[in-house]
């Protein structure tokens, strides 16, 4: 078994029998035993549905079991669920499935944890042991199926490895690089007779993730930081993971130098912050993505250098000599070769490089970046982040997400799907504390804004959590809302409703002539890009679709409607609240990079080329 990592998340708490006293042997069915052993490595939630398979496993949660069971309406919300969860709460999120459909409608959100480095234990029935392998009725080799986007999966046929191979899950999903992996048990193992104790003994040998930096490598980043005159901090969501958004203003203060957060680490490091540059990438502020360009030095902690920052990766930071810290060694050099490769824990490599800066300080040894921060202000002054409203009068959905942001209670938890609203969300709405922004980056999935929200609320219920959401997003997963009715999990939803996929036509637009092939969603064949109707005559009412639903349901299209109706819906917290914002159909988002292009022919407005004279690249 590998370790893969750009970040490191601790533990689940300790088994509750504690590690010296093991509990007393019990005659109990494999079933029982799951659970048991659930509520012994501290799981307490599981989002999940049953099926003829996993049956067994639900009959003892019946039995005043310690394990909250929410029964959601798909598998795949099941999953996202479980992240959001994970997300929110820094624990190992669980999720259950049946054999067959039910364990391959989890492959997606466990690929996508798998990109974003999220702990999660996903457990699947399986066919009786004597049917594996004879294609019997809902048989899916799940574990074959999950291999490329696990950490590890296990295949249990005794009942009696039950314990174990739960405890192991645990901690292979929580520690070195977080991420998924996936129990698979066969029925005839659920349904036989074995004894419980605990704790189990485990057995993972080749599993020992490297948390402690080599000192001699801190010292030569330390050295570099001091003598660089553009330095930048490459902040990934590995910091986030490792708890180490503390150490990571300590650290950044010292030195003085400015600090970019990807998209998995807003909230690492405070966007009001005056070192802050924002988001570098894609749809990254300007100054972010400039800053990486234009450095001598790039500090990346956390991060894995994805194509949505590089951009082009052969022209990425050209002038750049690279600290890459991580706490999975397959990263480093995978994309960009590192000057100074330290492998660790986000937070045991920033406590040494504090100390190691400190060193170089006291000996006289200190950075000048008076000149870098005085390009760096003047770009973020020339080239902020801003939107221009509709000439039309209609509603800006940059305005709806940033007064979302601004009117929202303190510590709001916020998730997002994938698309424009998620680029507008990340860009005005203020994330100051960790785990307060949870969207999927890896695998860029749509339908994950609301099951995230339910899990995210599941995990923090005293908290705010509201889904900023495409109408397209929205009608993949909207029925989780449903589950979030049935479950007293008031969560809000914003759907940022311009009638289209809006990423793509925004796409289509730009590159394709503005030929609008299958974007529109409010409409039947042969419409191609034809302006939006009528709030009343969409397809569907989602106002009519979340009272159905259970939901309070609002609709806001006049701006000067805007403010009364976000506070209305922070007023409700008895029930889940789904606000449909009628919005602009044509708004895009800005800046942008080009799939493909360099990240120096990066756009602040469309037709709007920055320029950046003046810059010694020496």
């Amino acid at each position: 078994m590998t370790e893969q990592a750009t970040g490191a998340h601790h533990p689940q708490p300790r088994p509750r029998s504690g590690a010296q006293t093991p509990s007393p042997v019990e005659h109990v069915t494999g079933a029982q035993s799951l659970i048991r052993s659930l509520e012994e490595v501290g799981a307490e939630i599981v989002f999940g549905i049953p099926g003829g398979a996993i049956l067994p496993a639900y009959d003892p949660l019946m039995d005043s079991s310690k394990v909250r069971h929410v029964l959601v309406r798909h598998e795949q919300g099941a999953g996202h669920a479980a992240t959001g969860y994970a997300q929110a709460t820094g624990k190992v999120g669980v999720c259950m499935a049946t054999s067959g459909p039910g364990a391959t409608n989890l492959v997606t959100p466990i690929a996508d944890a798998h990109m974003d480095s999220v702990p999660l234990v996903a457990i699947t029935g399986q066919v009786a042991s004597k049917s594996i392998g004879t294609d019997a009725f809902q048989e899916a080799d799940i574990c074959g199926i999950t291999m490329p986007i696990t950490k590890h999966n296990w295949l249990v046929t005794d009942a009696a490895e039950i314990p174990r191979t739960i405890a192991e899950a645990f901690h292979v999903a929580s520690t070195g690089r977080p991420g998924p992996v996936l129990v698979d048990i066969a029925k005839d193992a659920l349904q036989s007779m074995t004894t419980f104790s605990w704790p189990p003994h485990t057995d993972l040998p080749g599993y020992r993730p490297v948390t402690k930096p080599h000192s001699k490598q801190i010292r030569e980043a330390a050295r570099l930081i001091t003598q660089s005159r553009r330095p930048v901090l490459y902040v990934g969501g590995g910091v986030l993971k490792a708890d180490a958004t503390a150490e990571l203003k300590v650290f950044a203060e010292l030195t003085g130098a400015p600090v970019t957060t990807t998209l998995m680490a807003l909230g690492a490091f405070p966007d009001s912050h005056p070192q802050h540059l924002g988001m570098p990438g894609m749809h990254g502020s300007v100054a972010a993505v400039t800053s990486l360009q234009k450095a001598d030095l790039i500090v990346a902690l956390g991060a894995r250098f994805d194509d949505r920052v590089t951009g082009r990766l052969e022209s990425f930071a050209p002038h750049a000599k690279i600290v890459h810290a991580d706490i999975d060694p397959a990263e480093i050099g995978k994309n960009r070769t590192a000057d100074v490769p330290i492998v660790g824990d986000a937070r045991e490599v920033l406590a040494d490089l504090i100390v190691a800066v400190q060193a170089e300080h006291a000996e006289g040894h200190r950075g000048d970046y008076t000149e870098w921060w005085a390009d760096l202000d003047r770009w973020r002054a020339t080239y902020p982040l801003g939107y221009d409203d509709p000439e039309d009068g209609s509603l800006s959905p940059q305005r709806v997400i940033q007064r979302l942001g601004q009117l929202a209670p303190e510590d709001t938890i916020w998730t997002a799907g994938v698309g424009q609203h998620q680029m507008w969300a990340a860009h005005f709405i203020g994330y100051e504390r960790p785990r307060t922004w949870l969207n999927s980056g890896g695998a860029g999935t749509m339908g994950y804004a609301v099951p995230a929200a339910m899990g995210a609320k599941a995990g923090a219920p005293e908290r705010t959590v509201w889904a900023v959401d495409g109408d397209g997003c929205f009608q993949m997963t909207n029925q989780e809302l449903v589950t979030c009715a049935l479950n007293n999990l008031p969560v809000k939803v914003a759907i940022i409703n311009n009638g289209a996929l809006g990423m793509v036509r925004q796409w289509q637009t730009l590159f394709y002539d503005q030929r609008y092939s299958n974007t529109v969603l409010h409409s039947g064949p042969g419409d191609h890009g034809t302006p939006a109707p009528a709030a009343g005559t969409r397809v569907p009412d989602f106002v009519k679709l979340a009272e159905a639903m259970g939901c309070v349901g609002l609709r806001c299209e006049d701006p000067a409607d805007l403010d009364k109706v976000i506070a209305e819906a922070n007023a409700i917290n008895d029930r889940p609240v789904v606000v449909d914002f009628i919005v602009h159909q044509d708004a895009m988002v800005w800046p942008m990079v080009a799939a493909g292009t360099s990240n120096d022919e990066i756009f602040a407005a469309r037709g709007v080329r920055p320029d950046f004279d003046g810059i010694d690249a020496d």
